[in-house]
């Protein structure tokens, strides 16, 4: 006697969904990529000195020189107020420079007088160059 079935498994299987999947990630993948939360135009000095500063609140000023508190253009008679507000709210009182370096000394240390008037320590950002 011949028992047949009526449902038959199908051995193919369907690569939709896997390239989905994939598409999706690289997608992903290249939006966080190409996210850099220091993403003004500075010309940062050259250090030996690899060690890094865990930043609470970045100060960039650029070769015009404008000046940035956390990406945000501030205007410079500003720049004590938004210090002050976002030091407040911060454990760890350090503010790191993020300056271009074909800015004047001075420019330096207006924004250090204004951060360490603010009880915050100050740090300069640099980028590494590796020794020969």
């Amino acid at each position: 006697m011949k028992i047949s079935t009526k449902n038959k498994i199908d051995a193919s299987f369907s690569m939709a969904s896997m390239t989905d999947i994939i598409f999706l990630l690289l997608i992903f993948l290249l939006i966080t990529a190409s996210y850099s939360p220091k993403a003004l135009p500075v010309d940062l000095p050259l250090s030996t000195n690899e060690k890094t500063e865990s930043a609470q609140v970045n100060v960039t000023v650029t070769a015009q020189p404008a000046y940035y508190v956390e990406g945000k253009r501030v205007a410079f008679s500003q720049l004590q107020n938004v210090l002050e507000g976002l030091l407040v709210k911060t454990s760890s009182k350090v503010v790191v420079l993020h300056m271009d370096k074909r800015l004047s000394i001075a420019h330096m240390v207006k924004v250090a007088d204004i951060a360490n008037g603010l009880g915050a320590a100050v740090s300069i950002a640099t980028e590494f160059e590796k020794k020969r």
